[in-house]
């Protein structure tokens, strides 16, 4: 079996797993954030559950550390609230970002099982551990069963040959990785990655790399744990760390060798994580932000490095430069070696630990027009603010800060004029719609045609609605962040199908992104394939989702606003005002049976 096989198979009654298997995974540590963690407690409560096991489960404030929303300080301290009833522990917004809290306090080890309402929960897998991002509904389950069901994956592998490049960082690598594989290649699989760089790795640089996973489109990206690294996890947590491998003989659907040789330094350009390019294809973009953090960059060893390339220099004119350790611990440890009065001395804002510029509640976020460079792993339309985002690596970041523009070099500092901002207007609310409250197996309606592949959460649900918890105020959010359909909400009715490309719902595990469609009385949406937590979103929620081949756009001669009928138990497919029938993926089992029970919960 493969790393994935065996921590699944260990976590359950099976004494062999592979993939395709549905299993009820016995899970270590059940999180939820300030960002979710207010619906988990709502879904426990409106369904009369308890909590299965206290000292497995906790609360991590990390999106909004400083309370500075007042939605956002209301969720907190009604979770703090619920926790001190139930006896959870919360780690308060004085403490960092909840997955780095996880392996820094031990909370999961190497061969064990995590879930959280943060969707890159799957950055475990730097510690060789399983991590899983889930829905509100979810973790609320999980806490009252202390179990989740998963769909085994198929496990692919990396081979990184040759010699890594000195001045490519651990950044560039999963750059260079998305550039090759790109947000849907790898959709579903766990990767393995292995090779004589790849076992150079530190924790920290692992940590980056897996911290990507989710861009990737792919459940998790595991490392091995070596004797140097589980010599520091036991350092770090003081318990004892028994290490998880791959069987000499586990099966993987894809082995992939890599020549890391080739790899240099990358940037992704403002709207896809896998839009990417090398850093001097782009060189002298003018930049008006920077930004250093993020769970994929806010460690020790990134603020070292910017620390490095920072001491005795000011920020450019006109360029503001914000820093976000990612724990207090790397906070504290940044100012006992005098990194914090560095990057102070260059001009820096430096902010207490947190997830920064991913999250709507902290500093990160940039203006209509502005350009960032940034360290964090998503660059998606809206999810850092109005402006445009290049994802780099801390080095290239500093170097950038310093110049003004784009460069992973030292460069003479230039005076940029400020970019003008035209502004932008406030939108009306619309008209909440009531969600469809029938159940059948059969959808009939007119069919939403949206031709895009790798629509992602922000697009759905944008971060800045995430505060709302009543599903009745959802609907009129839509699809607001989708070039095009931006008046959907309006023009929807109850009872449209929505048809759409590969991989959609990357991205967040936000519930609200399955929701949202509910609210409006969609009653199905079909897409090629669907983002991880998506899936397992929409199928918890009881909303249909089907997957099809794209030759039935032609066979059906479909067009946007065509009638249409979809059989979820059989798969029938039929294009009602064309009169062209075909065959389309139907229901599997779990699926149906949580359709039927109107929801997990």
């Amino acid at each position: 079996m493969t790393i994935i096989e065996k921590i699944i198979k260990n976590h359950s009654d099976f004494t062999q797993v592979k993939p395709g298997d549905i299993v009820d995974v016995e899970i270590d540590a059940r999180v939820a954030r300030d960002f979710g963690g207010a619906n988990v407690v709502k879904n426990l409560i409106d369904n009369n559950l308890t909590i299965q096991d206290s000292s497995k489960t906790f609360f991590t404030f990390d999106t909004n550390p400083g309370g500075s929303d007042q939605k956002y300080a209301a969720n907190q301290h009604y979770c703090r609230m619920f926790a001190r009833e139930n006896d959870i522990k919360v780690f308060d917004i004085n403490t960092g970002i909840g997955t780095h809290q996880a392996i820094e306090q031990g909370l999961v080890l190497p061969g064990g099982t995590f879930v959280s309402t943060d969707s890159h929960a799957n950055i475990m897998g730097a510690i060789g551990a399983f991590g899983q991002g889930m829905g509100d509904q979810d973790i609320a389950a999980v806490w009252a069963k202390g179990k989740a069901w998963f769909k085994v994956p198929e496990s692919v592998k990396i081979e990184l040959i040759g010699s890594r490049p000195k001045n490519v960082t651990a950044k560039d690598i999963v750059l260079n990785l998305l550039a090759l594989f790109g947000a849907n290649k790898l959709l579903g699989k766990s990767v393995e990655i292995t090779g004589i760089e790849a076992e150079n790795l530190t924790l920290d640089e692992r940590i980056t790399i897996s911290s990507m996973a989710t861009e990737m489109g792919a459940i998790i990206i595991f490392f091995e744990p070596n004797e140097r690294i589980i010599k520091e996890l036991e350092g770090m947590t003081g318990k004892a760390i028994t290490p998880i491998s791959p069987d000499a003989d586990a099966i993987y659907s894809d082995i992939f060798q890599i020549e890391i040789s080739q790899f240099v330094p990358m940037v992704a350009r403002p709207g896809h994580p896998h839009d990417n390019t090398s850093v001097e294809s782009v060189k002298s973009t003018r930049i008006d932000s920077a930004f250093i953090g993020s769970c994929t960059n806010g460690r020790m060893e990134d603020l070292r490095i910017a620390a490095s390339i920072l001491k005795g220099k000011k920020v450019a004119p006109g360029v503001v430069l914000k820093i976000v350790p990612s724990t207090d611990d790397i906070w504290k440890q940044a100012l006992d070696e005098g990194l914090i009065k560095i990057f102070k001395e260059a001009g820096a804002l430096v902010s207490n630990a947190g997830c920064a510029g991913c999250a709507a509640g902290q500093v990160g976020q940039n203006g209509p027009e502005e350009i960032t460079v940034s360290t964090g792993n998503r660059n998606f339309a809206g999810k850092q603010g109005k402006g445009e985002v290049y994802l780099a690596s801390p080095s290239t970041v500093a170097y950038s800060s310093l110049a003004g523009y784009i460069t992973d070099t030292n460069s003479e500092t230039v005076d940029l004029a400020p970019y003008q901002s035209k502004g932008f207007k406030l939108k009306a609310e619309s008209n909440v719609k009531k969600a469809a409250s029938q159940k059948s197996m059969i959808a009939e309606g007119r069919a939403w045609f949206i031709p895009v592949d790798d629509i992602d959460t922000d697009m759905i649900f944008h971060n800045r609605y995430l505060t709302i918890t009543d599903i009745k105020e959802m609907g009129q959010y839509a699809f607001d962040n989708l070039k095009g359909y931006e008046d959907f909400s309006k023009k929807a009715n109850s009872g449209d199908i929505i048809i759409t490309g590969k991989n959609f719902g990357a991205g967040s595990s936000r519930q609200q992104a399955v929701d949202c469609f509910l609210s409006l009385g969609i009653t199905a949406i079909l897409a090629e394939s669907y983002g991880a937590i998506y899936e397992r979103n929409a199928i918890n929620a009881a909303m249909p989702i089907l997957t099809y081949s794209p030759n039935i756009l032609e066979e059906t001669k479909l067009q946007d606003g065509h009638q249409i009928r979809v059989n979820f138990e059989t798969g029938d497919f039929e294009n009602l005002t064309t009169g062209i029938k075909t065959k389309i993926n139907s229901f599997y089992p779990v699926q149906k049976e949580i359709y039927l029970n109107n929801g997990l919960l």
